[in-house]
């Protein structure tokens, strides 16, 4: 009973915190995109993560308001090292120096969940420690409470329609939570690096898992160059051009073959070190399921061969509906989006604007966009930045291009596509052998005026007779013609040839009788 009371306390405790600073900002004169920032900034680290996970959500927030959002920065004063001590402490049963030669006291760096101290181990590997903070868990779930509380008083306001807040907050929390829980981003380290350890050129930290919990990861020590230090770079004889090539052609494959990429790839999060490209920082990854990679793919031909009906299939695809959508309008909207580029060629379009228009032209049509695509919209914005300072003749959308044909070619089984299309040939056989009578019954009910196709029409008899006969030829020589090309392509294989031609031969003497049959009839 004491401790629900004690909840209730620190509830509308922190409630007072957060109107006070509402009242300090004057939320009442209007709020516009750097008040927002300089709010959520102030009421800590649930806001702040909110305010980071808005920043990729163009079909929520206007432009200003996403600029405003990238720049919240989430460093927060470090808990004391006496804290460190004894959270490590409880966490393996010793002391830090049981574990540790060295523990630097002081924070690398401090953000709202977690910290991280530079160490080194007694047989002298350099690693950092990321701690989490303590209670953090406690603090961002009561605020989340608190902030669904609001959203249930604003269920019967205009805002409600606009943005599902609940889906918003529930999509914040469930992303904090994984960031929270370093177990995760321990299971992601491993993925990345199976999915990469092949490529020459890339590489990832290693994790200690045998030191890792769920509020402490330990990792190796990545000490390369920032990617955004083009200077030393260069004087260590590094190609940036080269490196923007690999990096944009690495992230790509992430996206596109694995289904499994770096949802925040700043310069921060990428280090040169040893002749390869070493990405930190894997609490949030983006995941594409195998449907959403062929979607993806499907929207990016769909602009560049300006095929707009492609581009409505992947966008429906893609989307959640939560009614049934003008099909009508979406078409003439991705339609303009494409007239908008004009006589661009494919190598003059920026991947993070077609996604965006994307975006914006599901936004219009009240399309709800899953929470991939907005994190793939942010990481390819992201990358394509890093990309463009290192090497601005490297063009993304064209290695986009390339790698998903590359992924067809390579994903395609030859023999599974013999066999799929030796039994289409079957069904198509089949299919061809009822279609003369069928075709006939259809021309019988139209000339009998029986069936209605959306205009009227009285032939006479001699017209009725010369269109039923034109029919009947036109159907034998398509169909004969068909059934000799599914023998030409079943002719390599041996099981299927005779069988083919046996089946194909009986289908040709049918639809001649037939034919001969209506010939007779007619006169």
């Amino acid at each position: 009973m004491g401790t629900h009371k004690q909840k209730q306390e620190k509830g509308s405790k922190r409630l007072r915190e957060i109107l006070h600073v509402l009242r300090k900002n004057d939320i009442v004169r209007g709020l516009d995109p750097d008040k927002l920032a300089k709010i959520l900034e102030e009421l800590g680290p649930t806001f702040i993560k909110l305010g980071q996970l808005l920043s990729v959500r163009s079909d929520i927030l206007p432009e200003p308001y996403i600029e405003a959002l990238k720049k919240l920065q989430s460093d927060v004063e470090p808990i004391p090292y006496e804290e460190v001590e004894e959270l490590i402490g409880e966490a393996y049963g010793q002391p830090v120096s049981d574990v540790f030669a060295f523990f630097d006291h002081k924070a690398l760096g401090s953000a709202s969940i977690a910290q991280v101290h530079e160490a080194r181990f007694p047989d002298g590997t350099d690693v950092v420690v990321k701690i989490q903070r303590p209670h953090i868990y406690d603090l961002m779930g009561r605020d989340i409470m608190l902030l669904k509380k609001a959203c249930r008083l604003l269920k019967y306001t205009p805002v409600n329609g606009l943005v599902d807040l609940q889906g918003v907050l529930d999509e914040m929390w469930n992303v904090a939570q994984e960031e929270m829980n370093f177990l995760t981003e321990a299971a992601n380290l491993e993925k990345f690096y199976e999915l990469n350890k092949e490529v020459a050129f890339v590489s990832s930290p290693r994790l200690y898992r045998e030191y890792t919990t769920r509020s402490i990861l330990v990792m190796e020590n990545i000490l390369g160059l920032t990617v955004d230090d083009k200077e030393q770079l260069k004087e260590n004889g590094y190609d940036l051009a080269e490196i923007g090539d690999k990096l944009a052609d690495n992230y790509i494959k992430q996206i596109i073959d694995d289904g499994f990429f770096h949802a925040d790839p700043h310069p921060g999060n990428l280090r040169i070190r040893d002749g390869k490209i070493v990405y930190l920082d894997m609490g949030m990854m983006g995941t594409l399921s195998e449907k959403e990679r062929r979607l993806v793919g499907d929207a990016v031909a769909g602009v560049a061969q300006k095929d707009i009906s492609a581009c409505v299939n992947a966008v429906m695809g893609l989307g959640i509906f939560h009614h049934r959508p003008n099909r009508r309008k979406l078409y003439r909207d991705i339609e303009l989006l494409i007239d908008s580029y004009g006589s661009e060629d494919l190598g003059e379009l920026q991947i993070s604007k077609i996604f965006r228009d994307m975006i914006e032209a599901m936004k219009n049509n009240e399309i709800e966009i899953p929470s991939s695509l907005t994190m793939l919209m942010r990481g390819l914005t992201t990358l394509e930045g890093v990309v463009a300072e290192l090497s601005p003749d490297t063009n993304i959308i064209s290695i986009f291009a390339a790698r998903i044909s590359a992924s067809l070619f390579r994903n395609m089984d030859f023999q599974d596509t013999l066999k799929k299309d030796a039994m289409t040939a079957w069904k198509g056989l089949h299919k061809a052998v009822e279609m003369p009578a069928l075709l006939s019954n259809v021309l019988e009910s139209i000339l009998k005026d029986e069936t209605y196709i959306g205009m009227e029409h009285h032939a006479s008899e001699d017209l009725k007779l010369l269109l039923r006969e034109l029919t009947s030829k036109i159907t034998v020589v398509i169909i004969c013609a068909a059934l000799f090309i599914a023998a030409g392509c079943a002719w390599d294989n041996d099981n299927l040839s005779t069988l083919s031609l046996a089946l194909i031969g009986l289908a040709v003497i049918i639809l001649i009788i037939s034919y001969i049959r209506h010939k007779k009839k007619d006169k």
